[in-house]
């Protein structure tokens, strides 16, 4: 007697209720006087399917809007703007590349207990035009009609043909890794 398939859930990610955010962090000689800016993403779109009984997922595609990046921390307005100003014209340039797109061709999902889940997300992350493998690791809980997804993971500028920034003739400068961070909660979708 064959095993019905367990059906996956389709889920959509509810961005006001979830959080992604950016972590750079300053080198160079005027270092410590410098801060290690926190960056918000804003706009973004998520969907995934996920089976909690079978312990499977696909089809996770997570879409930003480059546009919609913005300091959180508690800076002056003109640093905010300056800090702004600089991450759009010299890092996400959104006019030519209005979208980051994150699609994972592979997801593993482990489970921890009857509703907490450990998932390996491995895919192609495209921005600023390039794509490369990314794998992102997440904890996902699950909560009748809801999944919430938390993680971190780490991102190269480099690895996308993007010079880390620098101030003060390089005595003040970003380092090429950034540590991104996200809680996200998505809500099924009939």
């Amino acid at each position: 007697m064959e095993r019905a398939m367990a059906i996956r859930i389709h889920y959509v990610v509810d961005v006001s209720s979830s959080r992604f955010t950016v972590q750079a962090f300053a080198s160079g000689i005027l270092s410590a006087m410098g801060h290690n800016p926190r960056i918000g993403i804003r706009i973004f779109t998520g969907t995934v399917d996920f089976s909690a009984e079978a312990a499977q997922a696909s089809n996770f595609r997570l879409s930003i809007n480059s546009s919609s990046l913005g300091v959180l921390d508690d800076v002056s307005d003109k640093d905010r703007r300056d800090i702004e100003k600089m991450m759009n014209e010299q890092v996400l340039e959104p006019s030519k590349y209005p979208d980051i797109i994150f699609d994972a061709q592979s997801i593993s999902i482990v489970r921890i207990d009857a509703a907490l889940f450990s998932a390996t997300l491995n895919g192609a992350l495209t921005f600023r035009g390039i794509t490369r493998n990314q794998t992102i690791a997440a904890r996902i809980a699950v909560f009748d009609d809801m999944l919430r997804a938390s993680g971190e993971f780490t991102l190269i500028q480099s690895d996308f043909g993007i010079k880390p920034i620098s101030v003060a003739g390089g005595a003040l400068k970003v380092k090429d890794e950034l540590k991104l961070s996200f809680e996200m909660v998505a809500r099924r979708q009939d």
